[in-house]
């Protein structure tokens, strides 16, 4: 387990991954430059966190990997005074991670 998440006190089942949204939620630089304000509205947005815990049938994804998921397709926890999001493992989008090469084939993606 990744520091920190072997303190929670919780075990994921079956196709589970618990996500970390900490420090995702700021506000944003468009690529002009402009701030864009964490309130503000935009259409349907996918967002990026990182797995601190996940259950013993996912097969694409590890503790540490960030993750792409659609923010509406969550269910939220509250451990130790901490926000988590719990997906299935099917709702992940793409994995960014150290480990996923671009050698063809093998893009990271879960669709």
């Amino acid at each position: 387990m990744a520091e920190g998440a072997d303190r929670l006190p919780i075990r994921m089942l079956h196709d589970r991954v618990l996500v970390s949204l900490e420090g995702e939620g700021g506000e944003r630089r468009s690529g002009g430059g402009i701030v864009i304000p964490a309130t503000a509205s935009i259409g349907r947005r996918l967002a990026w966190a990182t797995v601190v815990a996940t259950g013993q049938n996912v097969r694409q994804v590890e503790v540490g990997d960030r993750v792409l998921f659609d923010p509406q397709d969550r269910g939220e926890v509250e451990l130790q005074s901490k926000e988590y999001v719990l997906l299935r493992e099917k709702d992940l989008h793409a994995v960014a991670a150290a480990r996923v090469s671009d050698d063809g084939g093998q893009t990271g993606l879960y669709l």
